[in-house]
């Protein structure tokens, strides 16, 4: 099996073990545009699988080998093990295999003019950014997030031009199976530290997915951040620079302000010279950042800045991205993503610049290793926050070896000076907040698990509630 598979005539039928994941399903989406036949499996049936069903794919409820019609290639996401009913049934006929981001890599090489945005932090925000500017410019792009946007309509979005963007995570390595002509690099920090063993293991990486860029392409950097920074002089593609304290960074702003909600108008800068003012929908110094890249981006694909001022303007954020969820009795609830300390830090620094109210901040942490490695960082991150509510560490693909759990990290931040109690119950807390929370404040449910289902439960005792903020 060579790695232009999609290019060979005897591909004509895909079939997908957890086709309900988020970036699954956007995959089956782009190859069913393409003019191949999708069908897939999943343990759950959801929105995403109907969404599915409705563009005429055939989604199976569970894994079994007899999911498996004879297709001609057959992907499974990383937490398919290799014990699968479907996946060992694939084997035993040499149907090929491939995993996500194999294909995700194959799809980007069929477009000439592909964008991959890494970073540890800012993915999806950056690239919803640059799909808005680019559909604002009448590019007519494909877009694959790791998130939900409105204006897309979800996750995913099929064009008709050689123009393709996608995240490009670092996890497992697997931005380097991609194909991007050019690579952004937001920031470099340490994670994933169940793979990764240090930050200098992260670094190599960050270069090698640099290296991936065609002579003609360039690679977007940070000039701010030091990590990114230490790597420039190995990056041998041509680079460009984006950042607020580097007077030699080619996009810069200035003349900075925040509204009442935190967010942001500045003025642009390109080498110094004054380019317009762009004011930003989304709250915080970090969606500066985001936006400076991916204003250096859509430059370079041709974008005028008519189209860069417009997406900018009608991007509100994504689901999961300081999304603003609804008042109960006068309590703002919105809900985050943040799982990583400079994430938490940045997320709480602008709920504090638009709302200096209280601010209850309902953590759940992502992962034991995570929390183990950064314990530290964890604790003197929650600064902004009035009150912290720590719930059970969500396991996602780990299992608990009784190393690190929730009540230490409660323990550490309240050593540092912050105001943290341990909560597991999501009813509980809801109640809690409902009792406490007074009118003004401003609760956050915080996490890459499945926290948010705090702020529903309060949101649902609510029988007047308001999903406007005013």
């Amino acid at each position: 099996m060579g790695e232009n598979i999609l290019e060979s005539k005897k591909i004509k039928s895909i079939h997908f073990v957890g086709i309900g994941g988020i970036s699954m399903s956007g995959l089956a989406e782009i190859l069913i545009s393409l003019g191949y036949r999708v069908s897939g499996s999943d343990l759950k049936q959801s929105s995403i699988t109907q969404k599915l069903v409705d563009l005429g794919i055939t989604v199976y409820n569970g894994h079994s080998p007899e999911n498996i019609k004879n297709p001609d290639l057959v992907v499974y996401t990383a937490a398919v093990k290799d014990n699968n009913p479907e996946l060992l049934k694939a084997r035993s006929l040499n149907i090929p295999t491939l995993d996500r981001a194999t294909l995700l890599g194959l799809i980007m090489k069929k477009y000439p003019y592909s964008v991959g945005v890494s970073g540890t932090h800012g993915k999806t925000t950056t690239t919803s950014m640059i799909s808005l500017i680019m559909l604002e410019s009448y590019l007519d792009p494909t877009i694959h997030i790791g998130g939900e946007l409105d204006y897309i309509g979800g996750t995913t979005r099929t064009g008709n031009t050689g123009y393709f963007v996608t995240e490009a995570c670092e996890y497992c390595d697997s931005f380097l199976k991609f194909f991007p002509y050019i690579a952004v690099i937001l920031n470099i920090d340490l994670d994933h530290v169940d793979y990764f063993k240090d930050i200098e293991q992260i670094k190599n990486s960050f270069v090698n997915f640099a290296s991936l860029v065609p002579e003609k392409g360039c690679v977007i950097v940070c000039g701010d951040d030091n990590n990114v920074l230490s790597i420039l002089g190995r990056i041998t593609a041509p680079t460009i620079t984006y950042g607020l304290n580097n007077n030699e960074c080619m996009w810069s702003a200035k003349n900075i302000n925040f509204d009442i909600l935190g967010c942001a108008s500045f003025t642009l800068l390109k080498d110094g010279k004054e380019v317009d003012t762009i004011d930003l929908k989304v709250p915080g110094t970090h969606n500066i950042y985001n936006s400076l890249a991916a204003i250096a981006t859509c430059y370079q694909l041709g974008c005028p800045m008519s189209g860069i001022k417009q997406g900018l303007s009608k991007f509100i954020g994504t689901h999961r991205r300081f999304e603003q969820k609804g008042i109960y009795n006068g309590v703002k609830i919105i809900d985050d993503y943040a799982h990583h300390p400079s994430e938490i830090k940045a997320t709480l620094k602008a709920a504090k610049n638009g709302h200096p109210v209280k601010i209850w901040c309902i953590f759940q942490p992502h992962t034991y290793t995570r929390t183990k490695s950064l314990l530290n960082d964890f604790a003197l991150s929650f600064t902004n926050a009035d009150v912290v509510i720590v719930a059970d560490i969500y396991a996602a693909r780990e299992q608990d070896n009784g190393e690190i759990n929730s009540q230490i990290l409660v323990e550490k931040i309240n050593s540092t000076g912050g105001n943290a109690i341990y909560m597991n119950d999501f009813n509980d807390i809801a109640s809690y907040l409902r009792d406490n929370a007074a009118p003004g404040d401003i609760v956050i449910t915080m996490g890459a698990g499945d926290i948010y289902k705090v702020g529903d439960e309060m949101l649902k005792g609510n029988q007047a509630k308001e999903k406007a903020f005013v």
